[in-house]
């Protein structure tokens, strides 16, 4: 299947030819579409702001302009948060000079001076500090090498010790299809109108974030096998639920985890199941654990397997197990399972017993595990480390293609695919994330999504990515990206959902 909440990911060129169709040469098109990106990165610095503290009131703001469309778009970026902040100012540095701008920059540099007047310069350079650094001096048709006058001032820019937030506008100047040796270093990147490819290995683009501007509301889409993914994937999940429905509308997941060694791993994925609208959630963990992880989630109905010396899930429990294989429309296993030997030998068993759709994490990211999968939906969400295990040296889409399994593999950028070999990129959530525990979060969440849509697996692990990076993205915003537990963004799922029609 194909996911329709997804966006196009396209190359340099085939970004140009898109807007060039869309356009048609009409300025007043072109202008009011620089006003939306201009408006829209504004919002998006203003809304990452938030991970530090927020912008401050008297904040200042340096905007670094070339001649022609990024610029205009890193102006009108600046004008719109002058106009939400009446005590802070702006200083632009025109990197090739103020007479080489082109209409609509320079339309856009009038449209910042008049709007904020008195509280905008022109500099030729950098100066003490800055809130926010605007690069908006290269676009997406960059050709390399970068003149020497521009590289030194990227340079100077790149190493300046008091700019608190860098935000590249398209893209990071110096990057492109071919980029230079020197690039502006953002820690956050707004790819506005169309998300372009390099940016997906550029390192100097920090996080990633796609501004949807409408560019793509036609049936004519580029047919490409990488795309961005949106939160319009989560809105029937905003929705009313019917009115006649009981427990076992939803789903109902059986979760197979948790050791001696490990035991928090599996009530994190439970206490994440919970949560994600699943209907029933049923937990086999160690006997010697069950008690107190009933006390702390009892919603859950939780059964406590026969445990090995070493206090890992021993094969004796498998009569328990193959018991509640009927009831259930998914089964989530591995969190915290550890590797025993006689452990592993009982999930490969439940795996050949279960008629349900199965998602796979942790510990049961085991080849011998996957061979036991045969002809069954199977949702994977391995790390970069766990999917070399299980690989053998295949590539994310040609994995899928060749298994036909669903895969969310996690890292920075989290990429979801499936037999089709189609990409979805997931650009939400960030370093908050960078912590244990956040995988076992994910495993709740998209074995409870899969348990309600057990057909639909690679609806449930995209729903699961992105619900997951939303939520993170909402408790840095909320208490920062240090002081914070995993478990906090438990609460931020339901604003997560509540902030997609925001």
């Amino acid at each position: 299947m194909s996911l329709s909440s997804s966006i196009p990911i396209l190359i340099c060129a085939e970004a140009s030819a898109w807007e060039k169709k869309l356009f048609a040469g009409d300025e007043a098109a072109e202008w009011a579409a620089m006003q939306r990106a201009g408006g829209a990165v504004g919002a998006a610095v203003r809304q990452d702001f938030l991970e530090i503290g927020g912008f401050p009131p008297a904040g200042r703001i340096l905007v670094l302009v070339g001649k022609g469309h990024n610029g205009g778009d890193a102006l009108l970026a600046a004008k719109f948060i002058l106009g939400k902040y009446p005590l802070a100012s702006a200083v632009v540095i025109f990197a090739f000079g103020e007479r080489t701008l082109r209409p609509l920059a320079r339309r856009a540099w009038q449209a910042l001076v008049q709007a904020a007047p008195g509280r905008v310069a022109a500099t030729d350079g950098p100066d003490a500090s800055y809130d926010v650094c605007l690069d908006g001096i290269f676009g997406f048709q960059f050709r390399p090498p970068i003149d020497a006058a521009t590289a030194k001032l990227l340079r100077r820019i790149n190493g300046h010790p008091a700019i608190r937030l860098r935000a590249a506008v398209d893209l990071p100047s110096g990057v492109g299809e071919k980029s230079d040796k020197t690039s502006f270093r953002a820690d956050f990147t707004y790819a506005t109108g169309s998300m372009k490819s390099p940016l997906l290995n550029a390192s100097a683009a920090g996080r990633l974030r796609f501004l949807d501007l409408g560019f793509f509301q036609s049936n004519d889409l580029p047919a490409v096998r990488d795309r961005v993914l949106m939160t319009e994937i989560l809105r029937p999940l905003t929705t009313l639920r019917p009115s006649n429905v009981d427990k076992r509308t939803f789903g109902h997941l059986l979760v197979l985890g948790g050791s001696r060694s490990y035991p928090g791993a599996v009530l994190m994925t439970v206490l994440a199941a919970l949560r994600s609208g699943a209907g029933l959630v049923t937990a086999f963990v160690p006997e010697s654990l069950a008690a107190a992880f009933a006390a702390r989630a009892p919603e859950a109905m939780w059964v406590g397997l026969p445990e090995t010396p070493a206090g890992g899930l021993a094969h004796k429990g498998l009569a328990l197990v193959r018991a509640r294989l009927p009831r259930a429309t998914a089964f989530a296993l591995g969190p915290g399972l550890g590797t025993e030997a006689e452990t592993r030998t009982l999930v490969e068993e439940i795996v050949r017993l279960a008629r349900m759709p199965l998602l796979l994490d942790a510990d049961a990211l085991q080849p011998s595990v996957l061979a036991a999968t045969s002809g069954k939906r199977v949702v994977l969400t391995p790390h970069e480390g766990e999917f070399a295990r299980i690989n053998h040296g295949a590539e994310l889409r040609a994995f899928c293609k060749k298994t036909g399994m669903v895969v969310a593999l996690k890292g920075p950028i989290t990429r979801i695919c499936d037999a089709e070999g189609v990409v979805y990129h997931s650009f939400f959530g960030g370093p908050v994330l960078a912590r244990g525990g956040s995988g076992d979060l994910l495993a709740g969440l998209t074995g409870g999504l899969l348990a309600q849509t057990p057909a639909e697996p690679l609806l449930a692990a995209a729903r699961g990515v992105a619900w997951h990076g939303l939520a993170a993205d909402a408790l840095a915003r909320e208490h920062g990206q240090v002081a914070v537990q995993t478990t906090q963004l438990l609460d931020f799922l339901p604003m997560a959902l509540r902030e997609i029609d925001a």
